[in-house]
């Protein structure tokens, strides 16, 4: 009896009852689908920890700074207080080193119609911006001068998605300007384009430019120049409230950062901006004071170097990443890296995959005591058939072949199925789970199912329908065809 002899055997046999079979194959369907969305939301999870890093420059990628800590710490001889053209250089000289380019950060005042927003200008190096592999959603990359502009010489600017919201008056409240209706998170590019947008420093940086006392001195510059976030938003704010005018300069949108405005993203509140044109800009803005965020003298005035206020850092080998870092952090810089994110959350990831899993795979092992209490009976039902065909000369071999390929065909049957259910439910999760997962910061699908974990799906549905198959065609195989015939 050949292997298609016995197939069209076992696809009779269970015709033959086909509520029963129906029953048995709907349990491993259940118990399938089960495991593999289950284990979807994890892989969802990990593949949009990984969409994250790539927008934000990649596993190869890392940020050094000046180590952050008490003043002691910082006025040590052996700790770095500044980031110039001379680090830098020597940062790119460490092996596996493929790039260095600096980052300058520079807080102000963007203003559009009556509304204003604190925001902080990001400069890099043209090739640096492409490499972060920022999702544009539209218009281009700062720095890319296009013919026909109206003010080829204006400072371009690339904003995030969350940058508009933030617009606001003295008396409202952040997103007051648009009121977050749905048209102004659908349309970024329309509220960008509403008016002209005009950019003009923090008033400390205003005042520095007439040469005024108090001035900070070259440690407290090194704090102003890595600033955190609230620090440089509590500075703009305070220069609103001030009174005192800002020069207001024009500048141009290049495009804006893919995403709506409710959309909570990496590089949501981000402005970037071609580095060199920021210099441009900001010396044309100051020309005999300090521009802010540099280290200036007890006098006040600047010292004879740009210091940046971070390094970008891309290594030509992920495996090498952990061993640069390492070598980075022993000449006394702080140092953030993708890969420490990736490591962390892949930790995370797989607890959550395990968990899920586990979860799931109970309901597959429900389904196999199904598939056992299923072929039991069947052999209870087919006694004396087994004898009958063991008189005839069937051996025990192909016995026992016959009640596997019934088992593992039912496991085909719930696998197949089980896998198409899986997609389906996976898609339902998407969709309605499509806005929160995109304000919680999570890009993506939050279930994805990948090719490979289909085919393992219904391998592992077989195996499974085999393994609990297996106890009944060995008592099968037992059975006295004497006794199987007198019953």
């Amino acid at each position: 009896m050949n292997f298609l002899d016995l197939l069209m055997m076992s696809i009779n046999n269970l015709r033959r009852r086909k509520l029963r079979t129906f029953l048995t194959v709907l349990g491993v369907i259940i118990g399938t689908a089960s495991i593999v969305v289950m284990m979807s939301l994890g892989m969802g999870l990990q593949k949009s920890m990984y969409e994250q890093a790539e927008q934000s420059g990649g596993l190869t990628s890392m940020t050094v700074s000046i180590k952050q800590g008490d003043d002691n710490a910082k006025k040590a001889k052996n700790k770095p207080q500044y980031i110039t053209d001379e680090v830098i250089a020597q940062l790119g000289k460490i092996a596996h080193v493929k790039s260095a380019t600096p980052v300058l950060q520079v807080s102000g005042i963007l203003y559009q119609g009556k509304k204003q927003a604190e925001v902080r200008l990001t400069g890099m190096k043209q090739d640096a911006l492409q490499a972060q592999n920022l999702p544009v959603g539209w218009g281009t990359l700062p720095g890319e001068k296009t013919s026909g502009g109206s003010n080829e010489d204006a400072l371009q600017l690339l904003p995030g998605n969350m940058v508009i919201a933030s617009f606001h008056g003295k008396n409202e409240s952040y997103g007051d300007m648009w009121g977050m209706d749905s048209q102004g998170a659908e349309s970024p590019e329309k509220m960008w384009k509403a008016d002209n947008v005009f950019f003009s420093l923090e008033q400390e940086a205003q005042s520095s430019t007439s040469g005024g006392a108090g001035g900070s001195s070259a440690g407290e510059g090194a704090d102003s120049g890595n600033s955190e976030d609230a620090s440089h938003s509590n500075s703009a704010a305070s220069a609103m409230a001030s009174g005192n005018t800002a020069k207001k300069s024009y500048v141009e949108i290049s495009g804006v950062l893919k995403g709506k405005t409710t959309d909570w993203t990496s590089y949501g509140n981000e402005v970037y901006c071609d580095l060199d044109d920021l210099l441009h800009f900001l010396k044309a803005q100051i020309k005999n004071g300090v521009i802010p965020g540099q280290p200036k003298t007890k006098a006040g005035a600047a010292y004879p170097f740009l210091a940046y206020s971070s390094v970008k850092i891309k290594v030509d080998d992920p495996k090498m990443v952990e061993t640069v870092m390492s070598q980075v952090k022993e000449k006394g810089y702080e140092v953030t890296s993708n890969m420490e994110y990736i490591n962390s959350s892949r930790k995370q990831s797989a607890m959550i995959q395990g968990v899920l899993g586990a979860i799931g795979a109970v309901s597959l092992l429900v389904a196999a005591i199904g598939i056992a209490n299923t072929m039991m009976m069947s052999i209870y039902e087919r006694t004396k058939e087994i004898g009958v065909i063991k008189v005839l000369g069937c051996g025990l071999r192909t016995i026992r072949q016959m009640f596997l390929t019934e088992a593992a065909f039912i496991g085909l049957l719930g696998g197949a199925a089980g896998i198409m259910l899986s997609y389906a439910m996976s898609l339902v999760i998407n969709q309605v789970a499509k806005g929160a997962s995109a304000s919680m910061g999570i890009s993506g699908n939050i279930s994805y199912i990948p090719v490979w974990l289909s085919f393992v799906a219904v391998v592992f549905a077989m195996a499974i329908g085999m393994v609990a198959g297996y106890f009944p065609a060995v008592r099968a195989m037992k059975l006295s065809p004497l006794a199987a015939i007198n019953n």
